[in-house]
């Protein structure tokens, strides 16, 4: 199972790279789901990091005769075009592609944000009101989680 949690403050060098932390990457078992990755335009414009085989995993498992023909297309389309296969360097280091920076509007600082089965890489600033903006509905919904895991376990407080 792919589980990446953690947010970590990042500034994007000169040469347009950015260091994908170790606590981030050791949360990987590369045997599993590979050492390198794909950057995605992701939901919303955010710029998305797949361990390499859970994106294949992930793109081919959209089957043709689930959606309409032209969906299936345009899908497959999108997925493969904007997607880049990315190694890091011996550094750990991710150089952004320009295209896909320029797409996901990203700046100098940024925030990586794990995300269960991938890396999110936002603007510091607008993470920081992604936060501001949905911090009350997060706490709603985790008291309701953790009220719904203690009525299955018997307890209650």
């Amino acid at each position: 199972m792919l589980l990446l949690t953690g947010e970590y403050q990042h500034v994007v060098d000169e040469k347009s790279r950015v260091l994908i932390s170790n606590k981030l990457r050791n949360q990987i078992d590369s045997e599993e789901h590979g050492s390198n990755f794909y950057l995605v335009l992701g939901a919303n414009g955010i710029l998305c990091m797949y361990p390499e085989k859970y994106f294949e995993r992930l793109v081919l498992s959209v089957a043709p005769n689930t959606t309409a023909p032209d969906e299936a297309v345009a899908f497959e389309r999108m997925s493969f075009a904007l997607a880049s296969r990315i190694e890091l360097d011996s550094q750990g280091r991710l150089l952004l592609n320009d295209n896909l920076r320029k797409r996901a509007g990203l700046k100098d600082r940024i925030t990586l944000v794990g995300v269960r089965d991938h890396i999110e890489l936002w603007n510091s600033e607008n993470w920081e009101q992604y936060l501001a903006d949905n911090m009350a509905q997060y706490q709603k919904q985790m008291s309701q989680a953790r009220q719904t895991v203690l009525q299955k376990e018997g307890l209650q407080f």
